[in-house]
Order: C-alpha cells, then structure tokens, then sequence
C-alpha cells in the first residue's frame, strides 16, 4: 500500500454555523482534498456529508487559523507538520455535516466569490478530507449530485434553500474532443449522451467518469484561469504549485486504503529523515522504457508489457531504507537498514559468482573461491561486474578475481525472470531501474525478458488453512507425485489472471500414468505394434 498525495484546498469558511460560534474572530478554512487542482476554477459549491463527523483543528500557533476535516486526515496531517502537536492534532470542537449544511464558503480561484457547502452522501469519511469540491463542468458524479438538488423537493428535504444552488451554472474550464466534437461541458455532455437519471446511476456514471477524466487530462486544454491554452497535464502542475505559493493550498498525503499494523493501530503517513531513491526520473525512465518497448526485451503477453509501462510511469521517490529488523547497514548513514525491495533488486548478478563465495545456503561455509566476505571490497566488485580495473592489494587470489569475472560474463546478462504480478509495480521494475543505472554503458547486461503470472487458486478457492486447502510444494508432491503436480500446474494456467490447481486433474492423472507408463514401455521394448510405412505429415 502506497501513500496517495493530495492537495488539501483551503475553502474558507465566510459565515460561521451557529454550531461554530466559538470560533467566532478566527479564520475558519474547510479542506477539501482533491487529485486535480487544474479544475478548481469551476467550482460551483463545496461538498460535505451530512451524517459525518468533521473536526475543528488548530492550525499554527495561537489564535490562529482552523482546519476542518476528518478525524482520520487530521491524524495524518499532524504526523507530517501540517498540524500539531505531532501525531496528537488538537480539535477545539467537533461538528457534524448537518451543522455545516447551507454554509457560505470561499473557494479559491473559483469564478463565484462566494458558494455554498451542499450535501454529498457518498463521500467517505476514511479516505480524502470529507471535504470534497464540486466541479459539475467536468465532473459527471458531481453534475449528477448537482442537477438532483435542482429537481422538486429535493432543497426541501435536506433544509436547503434554492438561492444555494440554482443561480450556480457550471463554468466551462476545460476544452476536450469527445465524438469528434470539442466539448466545453463534458460531464453534461457524457451524462445526457448515457442517459444519466441521477447520482443513484452507478455503472452509467462511472462509465462517463472514465471518459471524462481520462480524454479530459490527456487531451483537455484549459479554457479558462491563470493557465488558459495550457495542456491539462500541464496545467496541474501549475496550478497546483500557484496555489501553494499564494497559501491556498497545501500537499498532505495519506495511506491509499486501510492499513492496520500487527498490534491494531491503523497506520498513517509520517514525514520523517529518510533516505528515498528517486525513481522516475526523466531520463532514466525513458531509457527503461524505451528497453521494455525493444526487441531485445520480452514481457511474454501485451497485458504483462502494459502493466510494466504503466509501473515505470507509476514509481517515483521510494523509501530505501528502515530503522529496523533484518538487512544491510546503509553505508553512509548506519543508523538505518536497506529495506528488503531495495535490497534485490539486481541479486542475480550475485547467483553468477555465488558457488565460488558460498559452500552452503547461509554462507557459513566458504565457497571453492576460499574468499573472506570482508575481503569482498568496492573495488572487487566493480572489477568483477562492471569492468572495473583490477584491484589494487586485494587479498582475493587474481585466478579467483578472473574466474569470478568469467563467471558473471559468460551466464548474464539475464534472460528470464518469472514471478509474481504483485511484484511488477515493485521488485521487477527497481530491477530494471538499477540494471540501467550500474549497467548505463552496457545495455546489453539489462534484463532480457519478465515472464509473471497470477496466484493460484486450490479448486478455484483461495489457498487458507482454516479452510484446509493450504498446501506447501513439498505437501503436494507428497500427496500426487511430482509428475503429476506437473500435468496439473500446467492445466492451471498461466496468464495474469489467477491459476487454478484442480485436483481433480491431479488425480485423474494419476490414475492414467501406470498406464501410460506401461504403454511407454512397451513401446521402447518393441511391445507395442507400431505403424509401419512412408511417414504422414498430413
């Protein structure tokens, strides 16, 4: 699980609520976390849920600003700097959505001065702020949200005044073709041409959000805002570095979905000294990709190529180091350790050479090589992998250094690497990263082919031991043979998709091979009548 960044907008609070007049002489800022900052000048209101509980936070020193969000964002917020004291936020108040409803807020960059906070009752309080802006212009969930309230009764039943929503057109910002046709309203566009009755229609809005959002960032320009004429992919970046500038905004990030630690915490995202390798690099990643697209590469499916494309599109900085359990001292800085997936990321140059080094599986044994770990330098390796000069007064014989070498040259560079598709987004494209980087003038050494397919399923069910379909390797050879292991995994499949290890095939095959067996050996003995006569190849 990965944080999710998000630019946390300062919607400003211009009305206290009656449930807020404590807060009274204070600069009141509602958050409203969002992944396109490009879009924030077509907000026509601001969205909040009604059941959920919101927080007031202290931001800064003294009689300072408020921040109003979730609990759970807040949290996060405060392990990163954003509020304090670290990791214990402190709330002056709390209120619920129903006593925010009809607020006037702010919104900055927006084409209205002054918007309301309208009712949303999908938003989830565990992810993003609980805040949420509304941009019915290129948003179809929030063009459908917005057009309900539009309809009899609606502004009734939630307390609403229709001055709060009516006089609130949607603002065209982006210009995008869809049809063949330039849109300047594509979430109305999308949810007329569907069909879209209400924000109730699940599978027809999600259908027009993909649309949208995917054509609109890639091919959108803006038509309106600081940035008119600019590309939307451009656009964000500016927009959102302007509005951190001028104090609109700001950069938060949280975890992508839940994740609980073994002792029942929920975890957050902390900003702390760490050391990160920065991945996604202009140029590098370009080299990659470019590796991965070539003939001198081979991913096995379409789909496996794609997934690592977009994995090379998707890894920026990653956090290379940990201050605990098992692994290699950082060199520079000791008081860390080299997480685990930084640590293997090209260890298979290291099978090349490892029968002269290790004489059993955990290295307390030396290899035929008779050479001392300590003796195993910088310089002996450059010299071994990368063509590095001899070293200088090594205390590993030349005849080793040489074998060592020979070694590595005539078994890599690697031709095949088969695992996990869980590991693509991870450990196979670090692998790649870093043979481009030690390899950079030799692009001959870099991975030749990925081969990664699914977990597999026992009888088209998850492997678990409460259900009693958990099998080690060593526990199903044991029960069917390894050949017919074998004939079953290779019936499974072996795709992305998960495979499927069908006993029934297992024991069917079982039952065959005396059999076949038998008529094998027959056949070799001359027991069996074969065909005679001219060969037919049909």
């Amino acid at each position: 699980v990965a944080p999710q960044e998000y630019v946390a907008i300062k919607v400003e609070v211009l009305e206290l609520p009656a449930a807020m007049s404590a807060l009274e002489g204070r600069r009141v800022f509602l958050l409203a976390a969002t992944l396109r900052p490009e879009t924030m000048p077509g907000q026509t209101n601001c969205w909040i849920k009604p059941e959920g509980t919101y927080g007031c936070f202290r931001a800064g020193e003294g009689e300072g600003e408020v921040y109003i969000c979730s609990h759970r964002a807040a949290r996060n917020m405060s392990f990163q700097g954003v509020l304090a004291p670290w990791g214990r936020p402190e709330c002056l108040l709390e209120v619920t959505g129903q006593q925010l409803l009809g607020a006037r807020v702010r919104c900055p960059t927006a084409k209205y001065d002054a918007v309301y906070l309208l009712p949303l009752l999908t938003i989830k309080m565990d992810k993003g702020t609980g805040v949420v802006t509304s941009v019915p212009s290129d948003s179809p969930d929030d063009y459908a949200a917005f057009t309900d309230l539009l309809k009899p009764g609606k502004c009734e039943h939630f307390g609403l005044k229709k001055e709060w929503v009516a006089p609130f057109e949607p603002v065209p910002i982006i210009d995008v073709e869809i049809d063949g046709e330039m849109q300047t309203l594509a979430a109305k566009y999308m949810c007329e041409k569907l069909g879209v009755q209400s924000q109730k229609d699940a599978e027809k809005l999600q259908e027009a959000h993909d649309v949208c959002y995917k054509l609109g960032f890639d091919k959108g320009v803006m038509s309106s805002g600081p940035f008119e004429g600019q590309p939307v992919k451009k656009a964000k970046l500016l927009f959102r570095a302007q509005m951190i500038k001028d104090g609109q905004a700001f950069l938060y990030s949280e975890p992508e979905k839940r994740v609980t630690s073994r002792s029942g915490d929920e975890c957050v995202v902390a900003l702390i000294d760490q050391w990160y390798l920065k991945y996604g690099e202009e140029g590098w990643k370009e080299t990659i990709k470019g590796h991965v697209r070539s003939d001198a590469f081979c991913a096995y499916s379409e789909r496996n190529q794609e997934s690592l494309l977009d994995a090379i599109d998707w890894l920026k900085e990653w956090a290379c180091s940990r201050s605990f359990g098992l692994g290699t001292r950082v060199p520079w800085d000791e008081q860390f350790l080299i997480e685990s997936l930084s640590d293997s990321t090209i260890y298979m140059a290291y099978y090349t050479v490892a029968h002269l080094l290790q004489g059993d599986l955990n290295g307390a044994q030396q290899g035929a090589g008779k050479v001392a770990p300590a003796d195993l330098t910088d310089a002996v390796w450059d010299y071994v992998f990368v063509d590095g000069p001899p070293p200088q007064d090594s205390k590993v014989p030349q005849e080793v250094l040489e074998k060592m070498r020979k070694e590595f040259r005539f078994w890599y560079p690697m031709d095949l690497r088969v695992s996990g598709k869980d590991l693509i987004q991870n450990h196979l494209t670090m692998a790649l990263y870093n043979h481009a980087c030690i390899w950079e003038s030799e692009p001959e050494m870099w991975p030749r082919g990925y081969f990664c397919n699914g977990w597999l399923l026992v009888n088209n069910e998850k492997m678990s031991k409460s259900k009693g379909n958990f099998f080690t390797l060593a526990d199903i050879m044991k029960k069917f043979s390894v050949d017919t292991v074998r004939l079953a995994l290779a019936d499974s499949g072996d795709t992305l998709e998960p495979a499927n290890f069908n006993e029934a095939v297992a024991n069917k095959a079982l039952l065959a091979f005396p059999v076949f067996l038998e008529t094998m050996k027959a056949l070799v003995g001359g027991g069996e009548p074969c065909r005679e006569g001219e060969c037919s190849r049909f």
